[in-house]
């Protein structure tokens, strides 16, 4: 790839919103290389406002023909409709990354008019905060030098790993959806320290917190988690009988068949898109 980076995020949602903002304030690029796109004129100009950079509102194929890097941020059933509708302003020497993470990497590559590095990420909805966990995987045309430049879009936003494309559907299941099972647990912690007495600010402000800071310690101490909850675990004190409690009503169990359960339905429905989209191709 020959000269400055530049990036052009296509259906700058949520997700491609906050991406956006995050390459923005890392310096991955600067407002002057960076281009997004939205549908509506309305979301456009709210987005110009917050980052200053240039938003269309559609636009498309102006925007991946000027970017050495195309994000593809919208849903999943989209993203081939947007591949046709760019795919003769592609060039072999551009990076395409698609936030679908239900769509394999198969169907954008049939679509393409030439060979190119493709990505396939998913980010889950911490990166709103710049505190995402994503996963990628990348198609044989996808050189060192493509790695290094994706990992750092989505370091800016967030933990970054690699899979190999057959585990994206674990990463669906497990950071994906993880999040909904976060706030379940939080919202738990809340009521019972309600039922308990405290108000329910005081029990959001410390349910929140312990979540966050429990998550930070287990990744500046580099510890095994059984290692941490032992050394909060006293001999015949409450933390003890509250372990066993939830022992007793199996929640890692629950946890670990949440996470098996969503990955075969992962599986199912991206198995399921790729033939819908293969057969009105």
């Amino acid at each position: 790839m020959s000269g400055p980076l530049s990036i052009a995020i296509l259906g700058a949602g949520n997700m491609g919103g906050a991406l956006l903002g995050g390459i923005l304030k890392a310096g991955v690029v600067d407002k002057d290389h960076v281009l997004a796109t939205t549908r509506t004129e309305e979301h456009a100009n709210a987005l110009r406002d917050r980052y200053g950079c240039t938003v269309l509102a559609g636009g498309n194929c102006i925007a991946a023909g000027q970017a050495s890097l195309i994000v593809l941020a919208t849903k999943p059933p989209v993203v081939p409709k947007v591949v046709d509708e760019i795919r003769d302003v592609l060039r072999p020497d551009q990076i395409l990354v698609t936030l679908a993470a239900a769509l394999p990497m198969a169907v954008v590559e049939k679509r393409l008019r030439t060979p190119m590095p493709v990505f396939r990420a998913m980010p889950n909805i911490p990166v709103v905060v710049e505190e995402g966990a994503i996963a990628y995987c990348a198609n044989a045309q996808a050189r060192p030098e493509h790695h290094l430049i994706v990992d750092r879009l989505f370091r800016s936003v967030g933990v970054v790993c690699t899979v190999e494309e057959e585990l994206m559907d674990a990463v669906t299941a497990l950071s994906g959806s993880g999040p909904a099972y976060v706030y379940m647990v939080i919202e738990a912690f809340i009521a019972g320290g309600v039922k308990m007495g405290l108000s329910r600010e005081v029990a959001t402000r410390l349910a929140e917190q312990t979540v966050l800071g429990s998550a930070k310690h287990v990744r500046q101490s580099m510890l095994h988690p059984a290692i941490l909850r032992d050394e909060v675990t006293t001999p015949g004190g409450t933390t003890i009988v509250a372990i066993h409690e939830l022992e007793r009503h199996g929640l890692r169990s629950m946890l670990i068949s949440a996470i098996e359960t969503a990955t075969r339905h992962a599986k199912e429905r991206s198995r399921a898109l790729a033939q819908r989209l293969d057969q009105s191709a």
